[in-house]
């Protein structure tokens, strides 16, 4: 399995960085996960719109799930449109992304295929197992297995005990890490630090840490350090560009 990240500002875009995406692949079968503000024109670097697979979205958030109209658009509206893109995405999370083009443009771009944690499906050769964690919004915990590798993502989440379950023995944990050491009391509950992310992933065993959805403006050096303090193993800041082979 490789993924190449696109993108893992939290919230809104930098003039750098574009919002969560993620792009795995395994088998020439691309998966695009979380097309969130600003990551079309960082897929378009690696794969034309036509060549996506199929989507996979954690949570309704725009800036996890905004560029997926781009990404329609650029397919429906081609000279040789693909086939309908298969959205996997739980009930209602990408309604109003896809209300902002008319119906005559969306019919025959895509197929909505709803899941809801605890759900296990299959996306191409990706085997998906889902957990429900907590967030502001209904928020789908992501474990890809595929090739013999574990990709382990839990999109935007506050403490839980299912973390260790969804990250166990991941060849790779890309966790969100809004804040490098202490999330504010205001969502303690429902988003994460870079401390907690590497707690996580000493607990679970985990390979390797990849820490994502930094507040915009946060220090990577800074949010790194706070993580290595409780996980020894490689960890990185999300950052467009970044390709990991996984074993």
């Amino acid at each position: 399995m490789k993924v190449t990240v696109l993108g893992g500002s939290g919230a809104w875009p930098t003039a750098r960085q574009a919002c969560s995406g993620y792009l795995a692949q395994s088998d020439g079968f691309r998966l695009l996960i979380d097309p969130g503000y600003a990551t079309l024109p960082r897929l378009l670097e690696h794969a034309a719109a036509s060549a996506v697979d199929a989507v996979l979205v954690s949570h309704r958030h725009a800036d996890h799930c905004a560029d997926l109209s781009p990404l329609l658009r650029a397919r429906a509206m081609s000279d040789d449109p693909p086939g309908a893109l298969a959205v996997h995405t739980l009930p209602g999370a990408v309604d109003a992304v896809l209300a902002l083009d008319p119906s005559r443009m969306r019919d025959g771009s895509f197929v909505l295929r709803e899941f809801t944690p605890p759900d296990r499906f299959s996306i191409g050769p990706f085997e998906i197992s889902s957990w429900l964690l907590p967030h502001h919004v209904p928020n789908a915990g992501l474990r890809l297995t595929a090739g013999g590798s574990v990709l382990a993502y839990t999109g935007d989440t506050g403490p839980s005990p299912g973390i260790a379950d969804l990250a166990r023995g991941a060849d790779l944990l890309l966790a969100e890490a809004t804040y490098p050491h202490v999330v504010p009391a205001h969502s303690a509950a429902y988003l994460s630090s870079a401390v907690q992310a590497g707690q996580h992933a000493a607990r679970a065993g985990t390979g390797r840490l990849v820490l994502t959805h930094l507040w915009p403006g946060t220090d990577p050096v800074v949010a790194r350090e706070a993580a290595t303090g409780a996980f020894a193993g490689p960890t990185e800041v999300a950052r467009p560009g970044l390709v990991i082979d996984l074993p």
